[in-house]
């Protein structure tokens, strides 16, 4: 009689593993979403946070309308922006004083897509970026966006900052935006047409007046908010004077009603690469603030993982209200810091401040000449560069110096996409070249022999050496010219052996003489080629 088969062994499932599975689920959202700890202190530093929001509420406004303008879109746009931005960035996000809104950086990446695609494009690729952040957050990839080299980084500030700059000539010589995508482009021909008599005097000495101030001004009391003055300065001048010059023009009393923008999924496969640059510049630049923040508050590192959700969620939001992409501002985050703030209790009083503006004080705000923003512009502009920053990378070594400039150049003549594209790519071509020199063979004396045997393998080429480093397919291109056939012949293949004495074959076999750091097929592949070169020279006759 045939024994009855076993049951089939299963693995035991445990009630408490779903409830741990539940936790660590529970326990993981919960270190992305708001919470109690966000505000400790604030029964402390109210006052100052008020203070501090108020002041950069101030600033944060030229500002707002500036970059909305120049964006492509309106002056609304801007203010939208910073205040739905501002507010949700600081509730959800992972700094503590951040200040969120649109900026220069991002107007370089959104003009070309108003210009392609219309303005109706870029709320759809503000929602689509803000769900790859938020999708990026979640995911935890807050942390290798570190792994973006430097150089890179100065380099597509500084072009962003020539673009910005060349965006203004038009504006500051008074003459209608000649067309074309390129901005250098559109600044030449701009100033073709003033030189030919259509430019405004007064646009330009409004400009002038505008820069003046905001340079002047810090000198003096670094307490006065210089670009509000500098602003309502070339207004009153404007007003006063008669000035025919381009002004904002009526804003709404309030805020718009929120709506989903247009889809049309032929344009939204176009945009594909848009919304990877607006979402990956986004994150860039929101944690490089952040990460500048906590060097200058001591209120605590930022959570780089819910930074990233914040400002996902503000970008998600932000169109809905008619508003453009909208990242970390580093200068408003650093007047936040300088004027007091401990807690996101400031950056919602600057949101709370540009509400007051929409539904006060927007019929003053419509008559700010253009002019005059591209003047506060400018100034941004340039106070964007660290010189210092600039001149260590060209002065570490030639590499950086390298790839600073081609991101730099690809920036102002193609577009920032490809240049953050072509400088990745540079950077890791000159780093895999600069591996490849540290992997080095070094000759290492035979063991147990004495001089005239040592010698007498020498005349032979039975050599020892040692490879140190990362031996992958550029260190061995580099190095094959170098290490010859007699690479090792001892160390690597038994059969060399033959003719060795029995002290020395005992003490050579099972010798290690690798130290690498990392290693890919280059490597079997050349120690292949060298062994059997090898056997060939000692079977000779």
């Amino acid at each position: 009689m045939s024994q009855p088969e076993e049951p089939t062994s299963r693995p035991m499932v445990r009630p408490s593993d779903g409830i741990r599975t539940g936790r660590s689920f529970w326990l993981w959202l919960g270190e992305l979403l708001p919470q109690r700890s966000d505000y400790d202190g604030l029964s402390t530093s109210w006052r100052g946070d008020i203070v501090a929001g108020f002041t950069v509420g101030v600033v944060a406004l030229p500002l707002a309308l500036a970059f909305g303008i120049a964006s492509g879109l309106s002056a609304q746009a801007g203010l939208v922006t910073a205040i739905i931005a501002g507010l949700v960035a600081a509730v959800f996000g992972g700094s503590s004083v951040q200040v969120s809104g649109p900026t220069g950086a991002m107007t370089v990446v959104l003009v070309p897509i108003v210009a392609r695609h219309g303005v109706e494009a870029v709320f759809v690729v503000g929602l689509l970026a803000g769900t790859v952040i938020v999708a990026a957050g979640a995911a935890k990839f807050g942390r290798y966006l570190a792994f973006i080299p430097w150089p890179v980084i100065e380099g597509f500030t500084l072009g962003i900052v020539v673009i910005i700059f060349l965006q203004q000539v038009p504006a500051a010589l008074g003459v209608p935006k000649p067309e074309g995508e390129n901005t250098a482009a559109v600044a030449v021909r701009a100033v073709g047409e003033a030189v030919r008599g259509g430019g405004m005097w007064w646009a330009f000495g409004l400009v002038a007046l505008v820069v003046a101030i905001m340079v002047g001004v810090p000198r003096i009391h670094r307490g006065i908010p210089a670009s509000l003055l500098a602003v309502a300065a070339a207004t009153i001048v404007a007003r006063l004077g008669g000035a025919d010059v381009g002004v904002i023009g009526a804003l709404p009393s309030s805020l718009p009603t929120p709506s989903l923008p247009a889809f049309d999924p032929g344009v939204v496969s176009d945009l594909f690469g848009a919304v990877l640059a607006v979402a990956a510049l986004a994150a860039l630049e929101s944690l490089l603030s952040a990460k500048v923040a906590d060097g200058m508050a001591g209120v605590g590192r930022h959570d780089p993982n819910r930074e990233l959700i914040g400002q996902g969620l503000a970008n998600m939001i932000v169109p809905l209200f008619g508003g453009v992409p909208a990242t970390g501002a580093i200068a408003r985050t650093a007047v936040n810091v300088k004027a007091g703030a401990h807690t996101r209790v400031a950056s919602i009083v600057h949101s709370l401040v540009l509400i007051a503006v929409v539904f006060v004080g927007s019929g003053l705000v419509a008559e700010i000449p253009l002019a005059a923003l591209a003047g506060v512009l400018i100034v941004t502009a340039v106070r964007m560069v660290d010189v210092g920053n600039v001149a260590t990378v060209v002065r570490a070594t030639r590499s950086d110096g390298v790839i600073l400039a081609v991101t730099a150049v690809v920036t102002v003549g193609f577009d920032l996409i490809l240049a953050v594209q072509v400088g990745m790519a540079a950077a890791a071509v000159l780093a895999l070249r600069q591996l490849a020199r540290t992997s080095v063979p070094v000759a290492e004396p035979l063991p147990l022999l004495d001089a005239d045997t040592a010698s007498a393998l020498r005349a032979e080429h039975i050599v020892s050496y040692r490879l140190d480093g990362a031996l992958f397919f550029g260190a061995v291109q580099v190095k094959r010219n170098y290490v010859s056939f007699h690479l090792m012949p001892v160390y690597m293949h038994p059969d060399l052996l033959d003719n060795a004495s029995p002290a020395l074959k005992k003490r050579m076999q099972g010798k290690s003489c690798f130290n690498f750091k990392s290693v890919d097929t280059a490597l079997f592949q050349e120690l292949d080629r060298l062994i059997e070169r090898s056997l060939e020279r000692v079977r000779q006759p």
